[in-house]
């Protein structure tokens, strides 16, 4: 079996969840699976998958394997629709979603602007400020921050983001600038309400060294441009998306908290519940997108802001 094959065959088995999901989509037996694996492994010298008679996880280098390979399969596909200039027209209905922040400020707009340039598509927009269900909520196509919550939906990188820790410096010149992790929880921290079991929880990570901080203060909302607002008055710090911070810390009205500590993924992606076969509408808008952001996508290795 060649790269490509290989390639495909990986993300089918972890879309399916298990050997025999996979081989009877496959019309395959299951040991045929198992054995097309292994000589996968074999091949590249790492176990990509850790499994046992009912489940299977994927490893660290499978997740490299898969998320890398669906961008080379991506980009095939785009090769060959642009090489074989395929006549099929976007057209119907095309259902998305976005949160509410990022959908007004950069999602409605290229839809306006997609709209213009292809006048058959009719787009319904979805805000929400949790993210819905693809397969569930019947959506065909989703604008997501960080990490891809379903191994079974299609991403595409977009833009690139970070999350960062921010003040204004009112704030700071009346309680101080924490130099470390530890000190977050001294000082009155503004908190998105987006999960009850996360609420108050700050992960960072700098290097090899990883800090899981709880934090508090006496605001906190299920809104961002709330919170943003919140420390723009002085109010504390806060968590903010790069794409929404950035313009203020040019400014100087906010001021980066802690920079050499990362914060959680936030690269933002398109997802959608297939590739192949995918319709045309989705396609021309998963495509208009990407134009529209590549922009935004910072150079592996760079730290220059995109925003």
């Amino acid at each position: 079996m060649d790269a490509i094959s290989d390639l495909a065959f990986f993300g089918l088995l972890v879309r399916q969840g298990n050997l025999s999901a996979a081989a009877r989509e496959l019309g395959i037996t299951p040991a045929a699976v198992s054995t097309r694996l292994a000589n996968l492994e074999r091949r590249l010298g790492v176990r990509l998958l850790n499994r046992t008679t009912r489940r299977m996880h994927v490893t660290q280098e499978g997740e490299l394997y898969l998320a890398e390979g669906a961008r080379i399969l991506a980009d095939l596909d785009s090769l060959e629709r642009r090489v074989t200039n395929t006549r099929e027209q976007p057209q119907g209905l095309l259902r998305v979603n976005a949160t509410f922040g990022f959908g007004r400020a950069h999602v409605a707009p290229a839809i306006s602007a997609f709209a213009n340039r292809y006048p058959d598509v009719e787009v319904q927009l979805h805000l929400s400020d949790r993210g819905a269900n693809l397969l569930e909520d019947g959506f065909d196509l989703a604008l997501r921050f960080g990490e891809i919550p379903d191994a079974r939906l299609t991403a595409r990188k977009l833009a690139s983001n970070r999350r960062l820790l921010c003040a204004a410096p009112a704030y700071l010149s009346r309680h101080g600038e924490p130099r470390a992790p530890a000190e977050l929880p001294r000082h009155r921290c503004i908190v998105i309400r987006e999960s009850e079991l996360a609420y108050g929880t700050w992960h960072l990570r700098a290097g090899q060294r990883s800090e899981t901080i709880k934090v508090r203060g006496p605001l906190s909302a299920n809104d961002g441009e709330c919170a943003l607002q919140w420390a723009l008055d002085g109010q504390g710090i806060v968590m903010r998306s790069e794409w929404e911070a950035m313009p203020y810390l040019r400014s100087g009205r906010l001021r980066q908290i802690l920079p050499q500590w990362q914060t959680p993924p936030a690269d933002i992606y398109a997802l959608y519940p297939q590739r192949l076969h995918l319709p045309a509408k989705t396609r021309a808008l998963v495509d208009f997108l990407a134009e529209r952001f590549a922009p935004r996508l910072r150079a592996p290795g760079a730290d220059d802001p995109v925003w």
